[in-house]
């Protein structure tokens, strides 16, 4: 927020509380033709020697201090249930009497351990268990197994990766899902349930958990390496089923260093951390970043059961008035609920912000409207502007850069992390990003062909995404996400049109009545946008009183967003020219929407062609909206 901005002309917005990272300070070398290599001057800080030996160490260091917990499950209905919770100490215990036993069931490194189940202390636990063990862990998408009709997505990493057992945390919820692997694999399956009595056939976690330890487990972790797969992480599926990318150790904890690199000043080791993450452990946000942070700053992880959708982030909500936070990381959407619940009840404000030191959002862009809104909060509530960060990159990366200043602006991306080398490649006239460094994988499991196709002649990996500085003249201001370069198209004119930044824009023009939207426009005089309604729009307007039906209305409401937003815009590369309503949800099975939540724009051009065809029909077809 800028000087003036949301004050009045002329009246400064507060400081930012002081965000504990050092200054951007980075180098830059630019080639004649146009391309551009940028890297950190920081060091990284010193590199764990894995994950597992990071557990032990930690728990070495303080074995009574909680280590993650979790709320006890209870029936719909009901108040939330006890926190329970595992050590330290305990979690070193329990991981090396699991390591054994998985080494005694024979998973090790051409053995893996697959999960389908959500986040959890037996997840972690078995995390820790099968890294000991060098057993790679691969983690599912829960939709894959409980949205897919055909699991078609988890029989596909089946194949690949050929796991030696899986982990549920409840059989009857995963049945269907192990009954497709059970096909996949001739019924020859290990299945491991924390359900407190398991089916018939079925392992027990917890007496595996209660296996006496030899020195096989000792064993097995003096052989860990840099190059020991920790785990395979799968994309998410946005150009056809999920690639399984190998994430070696080396990964991990340079990912580690990176960031403690950048911290200015040293940690206090006496109070510990608290994080509240709700982000799933099959990506690297939740799983690698989250989850391996944790456990370097040795905090104490509250598993948040909740999630940023109807019906589900009151459990955040609740949590949050237990959980005050020292950061809190999601995507804009749950910042979008939070702000509203926040504007409602001073109680969970102050809860929220009592030990919030910045805020992370990641995924997508956050809306100038909704920075704005939260500014507003933590000024009422401290006096002072929250940073917020972000942190960029991918399944095959980790995060490469990151924010780690007091920005004024959202929609960065940062700068690299220490160790980190970016390079930006002139395409048309966008920049694609491309990295190299120690957190980078080496490709794709059992796919030469797409490994090859993912590496430039120089080593570094192709992302696929746009980038520009915020200043050519000065590049410590960062660099600005620009799009997708496979998603972008040119209207009739020779106009680009940038889908990526276009795209959250139109939404959040829409708040709250959109979901998500598709940008259509390809080779057509102007941009056209398929619109799906977000459910807590429709609950709202059915509860409205009015002659107008909910569905006329949320068309009303949204032409009136759209018709805001084109008349901030400049040229025809941004306006919107017509919309339609989608009132048939995106597919998971056919790839229209990741396990993410993000939309696939071109699978969902392909498949809703028909609607798309429909936006540019002469007369104006039923049911499309003209705002131009």
């Amino acid at each position: 927020m800028a000087e003036g901005q949301g004050y009045g002309a002329g009246v400064a917005a507060p400081p930012f509380k002081k965000l504990p990272m050092k200054a951007p300070d980075v180098a830059v070398d630019r080639r004649p033709d146009g391309t551009v290599y940028l890297w950190s001057n920081t060091a990284p800080g010193e590199r764990p020697r894995s994950i597992p030996h990071l557990l032990d160490q930690r728990a070495g260091e303080h074995p009574e201090r909680a280590y993650m917990r979790q709320r006890v499950p209870t029936k719909p209905g009901e108040p939330l249930g006890r926190w329970r919770e595992i050590s330290y100490g305990a979690a070193k215990a329990t991981s090396d009497a699991l390591a054994q036993a998985l080494i005694d069931l024979g998973l090790g490194p051409d053995a893996p351990l697959m999960v389908l189940s959500g986040n959890s202390i037996e997840h972690a636990m078995l995390t820790h268990a099968a890294m000991k063990a060098r057993a790679p862990i691969a983690p599912m998408s829960v939709p894959y197994s409980l949205m897919s009709t055909d699991h078609g997505k988890i029989r596909h990493a089946y194949r690949l990766l050929r796991p030696k057992a899986v982990f549920v945390q409840s059989h009857a919820l995963f049945a269907k899902a192990i009954a497709a692997l059970q096909e996949e694999a001739g019924g020859a399956l290990l299945v491991i349930s924390a359900d407190e009595t398991p089916p018939e056939g079925v392992l027990s976690y917890a007496q595996l958990a209660h296996t006496p330890v030899t020195p096989a487990v000792a064993a097995a972790m003096e052989q860990i390496g840099d190059d020991t797969v920790a785990k395979f992480l799968f994309t998410s599926g946005s150009t056809g089923m999920p690639k399984g990318v190998p994430q070696y150790q080396r990964m991990l904890t340079a990912q580690i260093a990176g960031s403690d690199g950048l911290r200015d000043g040293a940690r206090d080791a006496a109070t510990p951390p608290v994080t509240l993450d709700w982000m799933p452990w099959n990506h690297i946000s939740g799983a690698n970043v989250s989850f391996n942070g944790a456990i370097f700053a040795g905090a104490t992880f509250h598993i948040d059961d909740g999630k940023p959708l109807p019906g589900m982030f009151e459990t955040t909500i609740q949590n949050l008035y237990e959980v005050s936070p020292e950061v809190f990381g999601s995507a804009p959407v749950a910042f979008g609920m939070l702000a509203d619940a926040m504007e409602r009840d001073p109680k969970l404000r102050a809860s929220f912000f009592k030990n919030l030191v910045y805020m992370g959002y990641g995924g997508a862009t956050l809306s100038d409207d909704l920075y704005d809104r939260l500014q507003a909060l933590a000024i009422a509530e401290t006096g002072h502007r929250i940073p917020l960060t972000t942190m960029y990159g991918a399944t095959e990366t980790q995060g490469i850069t990151v924010v780690h200043w007091e920005a004024e602006r959202v929609g960065l991306i940062g700068l690299p992390l220490p160790g980190m080398t970016l390079k930006l490649v002139p395409s048309g006239d966008k920049l694609e990003v491309r990295v190299k460094g120690p957190t980078v994988s080496t490709g794709y499991h059992n796919d030469p062909e797409r490994t090859a196709a993912a590496f430039d002649e120089e080593g570094f990996y192709k992302l696929g995404d746009a980038c520009r500085f915020v200043d050519e003249n000065d590049p410590g201001q960062g660099l600005i996400f620009d799009g997708r370069v496979t998603e972008d198209f040119k209207l009739s004119s020779g106009t680009w049109v940038s889908v990526g930044t276009l795209r959250p824009d139109v939404v959040a023009a829409c708040s709250p009545w959109v979901f998500d939207a598709i940008i259509t426009g390809q080779d057509k005089n102007f941009i056209g946008a398929l619109v799906w309604p977000a459910p807590s729009a429709l609950q709202l307007l059915a509860a409205e009183q009015s002659d107008v039906p909910p569905l006329g209305r949320l068309a009303q409401r949204i032409a009136a967003g759209l018709a805001e937003h084109n008349a901030a815009q400049t040229g025809s590369s941004r306006r919107i020219g017509r919309f339609t309503i989608l009132l048939e949800p995106p597919s998971i099975d056919a790839g229209e929407i990741t396990d993410k939540g993000y939309v696939n724009q071109r699978l969902a051009l392909d498949r809703r062609k028909a609607q798309v065809d429909a936006l540019y029909a002469t007369p104006l077809a039923p049911g499309v909206i003209d705002v131009r």
